[in-house]
C-alpha cells in the first residue's frame, strides 16, 4: 500500500514515539543537565524522526537514503546518551533502549528496501 504522507511510515510512528519518551525521560534529568545533555538529547531524538519526515518528501533515492542516514546516526547519538544516562544514574531506560532498538531495525529495513528498489 502507498503512502500519502510521512505520518504513514510506521518507522516514522515510532521514531516519534521514541522523541515523545526521550522528553518525559529527560524531564527527571539534574537542573544542571539543561543546557547540556538533556538539550543534546532531545535535539538528536527530534533528528531521527525529522530527517526520516524530510527524506520522504525527496524524490530521489539517493536524496532520500542520504536523509535516513543522517537520521541512523542521531539514533546512534541517542543510544549512547542512553548509555551514558544509565551510567550517571538518571534513572532506568531499558524500555527506551528497547524502542531505540526497534526504530534502528525498522530504519534499517527501511533503507535497505530503499536500496534494493527500482522505484522511489
Amino acid at each position: 500500500m502507498a503512502t500519502t504522507d510521512f505520518t504513514q511510515l510506521i518507522v516514522w510512528q515510532k521514531a516519534h514515539q521514541f522523541t515523545l519518551e526521550v522528553y518525559k525521560y529527560t524531564k527527571s534529568f539534574p537542573k544542571e543537565e539543561l543546557f547540556g545533555l538533556t538539550s543534546q538529547f532531545r535535539r538528536a531524538a527530534v533528528s531521527v524522526a525529522a530527517n526520516i519526515s524530510e527524506g520522504y518528501a525527496k524524490k530521489g533515492k539517493a536524496d532520500k537514503a542520504r536523509y535516513y542516514n543522517i537520521s541512523q546516526g542521531s539514533l546512534e547519538e541517542c543510544r549512547y546518551y542512553l548509555i551514558l544516562a544509565k551510567d550517571l544514574g538518571y534513572g532506568n531506560n531499558a524500555e527506551l533502549r528497547e524502542l531505540a532498538n526497534e526504530v534502528a531495525r525498522l530504519l534499517y529495513s527501511y533503507t535497505s528496501a530503499l536500496n534494493k528498489s527500482r522505484n522511489y
